[in-house]
């Protein structure tokens, strides 16, 4: 399989997502810098719009088809806008941007595409916000990678 297409499908996974597909760009495959850079990007983004566009009419048939469902995603959704609400409402969309951009553990595009579908922000808002966290954490992670790299 080709080098470029492994590091596409580890930057679409939810684990890895880019954070860890530019890394391993470099490494292990010896790819230049802006190619994984742009594959990364592109793979990240890739199930974002899935996400976005098909979350709510899948989450939709559940709640009306079977009622465990119905209760589960109505306790989830008010307990998580309960709890980040005045963040969100403070921070607004910027709150969205940061949160995919900083290259943690449970942050990034697919953490930023839940929250983009529970506090209802269209796709239409929802995925340029998203798409730039995943460029500034794309440069961060590409930074911080080729620094380890010379480093070393």
């Amino acid at each position: 399989m080709l080098a470029e297409l492994k590091v596409f499908l580890i930057a679409m996974s939810p684990i890895f997502e880019l954070r860890g597909s530019i890394p391993i760009a470099f490494g292990v495959y010896g790819l230049p810098a802006w190619s994984s850079f742009i594959i990364s990007i592109i793979g990240n983004l890739v199930p974002v719009v899935f996400i976005l566009l098909l979350l709510e009419i899948v989450s939709g048939f559940l709640s009306r088809r079977i009622y465990f469902f119905n209760r589960f995603f109505a306790w989830l959704f008010e307990k998580t806008r309960k709890k980040h609400a005045a963040k969100f409402e403070k921070w607004k969309e910027l709150a969205l941007v940061i949160l995919v951009a900083i290259p943690l553990p449970f942050t990034g595009a697919w953490t930023g595409s839940l929250c983009a579908f529970v506090f209802g922000i269209p796709f239409k808002k929802a995925f340029p916000l998203i798409a730039i966290g995943v460029i500034i954490a794309g440069i961060i992670v590409t930074f911080t990678t080729l620094g380890i790299i010379n480093f070393i």
